[in-house]
């Protein structure tokens, strides 16, 4: 199928375009710029843009069958300083894309949503599809948000789309000096020989998923027929910052120096996706344990270290 990843040069697009192109399918990519950890792929086709460019966007998506959004400009840490902005760039543009989908008569739109920020403070962990959405930041409501406008142009337009919700990813390429994403900038750290910093006392929980995992999920949510259009991706299970910490020492035979600084608002205390919905309709199940996962993610910082490409 031919096929455009919005976000295919970040961390989860350019390892779901990897699994894309071994299935057979014809790639395209719309980002900012190539990917931060190796050089273009010869058999995908690169659109290098803004998501803000709408002409640019309209015709990423000429031809194709099948949409993966994956963009976003803001992080949970950053959403709620400038909600305006949040909205605009995400949501706004987000309904430019869809309506260029109708146009160019797109099958189906795969939105890579939020498992971790759209539930807000769970009543119940672990939560699952059908738990409350109240989200504490301006990420989580704008990701809430396109869901909706999906279910709407759904309605009006016929367009297909399916939901994926997934917990913390991670995994190799994923950038260790983003301001998310507290492995690899735990990793990170460990790498540089400088302390980690701990919002709160370690006791915040997290449902951390191999990076391998999520494509899996993805790829089988994208091709299974279900009733169901949201789906949790995750491992099921929490691990404390503190246990995270200790599985890190492990890992990379390190020792590590924690610093502890006052717990932020926005970080919920524990959030694990209940993923049932996804076993059942979609045969999936996490494989990587988060040890192994770890022990990969760090050979993969060594030898991306080895060729100088850690954050350049």
């Amino acid at each position: 199928m031919n096929i455009t990843v919005f976000g295919g040069c970040g961390f989860i697009g350019s390892h779901l375009v990897d699994e894309l192109l071994t299935q057979g399918h014809q790639i395209r990519v719309f980002d900012r710029s190539y990917e931060l950890f190796r050089p273009p792929l010869d058999k995908v086709e690169y659109v290098l843009g803004d998501f803000g460019n709408r002409g640019l966007v309209s015709s990423a998506v000429k031809d194709v069958d099948i949409v993966y959004h994956l963009i976003s400009t803001t992080v949970p840490k950053t959403s709620n300083d400038d909600p305006a902005f949040d909205v605009s760039s995400n949501v706004i543009e987000t309904l430019y894309l869809l309506e260029a989908c109708v146009k160019k008569k797109v099958q189906k739109v795969v939105f890579i949503s939020s498992g971790g920020t759209v539930y807000g403070v769970p009543d119940n962990v672990p939560v699952n599809e059908e738990g409350q959405t109240n989200p504490i930041c301006s990420y989580g409501i704008s990701k809430l948000a396109i869901e909706k406008y999906l279910f709407l142009f759904h309605t009006l337009y016929g367009l297909d789309f399916t939901i994926i919700r997934p917990s913390n990813p991670y995994g190799p390429r994923q950038n260790p000096k983003n301001i998310q994403g507290a492995v690899s900038v735990f990793l990170g750290n460990v790498l540089e020989k400088l302390p980690i910093t701990i919002w709160g006392d370690g006791s915040v929980s997290r449902d951390f998923l191999f990076i391998h995992d999520l494509v899996e999920g993805v790829i089988k949510a994208t091709f299974t027929k279900s009733e169901h259009r949201i789906f949790n991706l995750g491992s099921g299970m929490g691990t404390s910052l503190t246990s995270l910490v200790t599985m890190i020492r492990e890992a990379t035979r390190s020792d590590i120096e924690v610093i502890y600084e006052v717990s932020r608002s926005f970080d919920v205390p524990e959030l694990v996706l209940d993923t049932e919905r996804a076993s059942n309709e979609l045969a999936w199940s996490p494989k990587t344990t988060m040890l192994d996962g770890l022990r990969v993610t760090w050979d993969a910082l060594l030898d991306n270290k080895a060729h100088k490409r850690v954050g350049e």
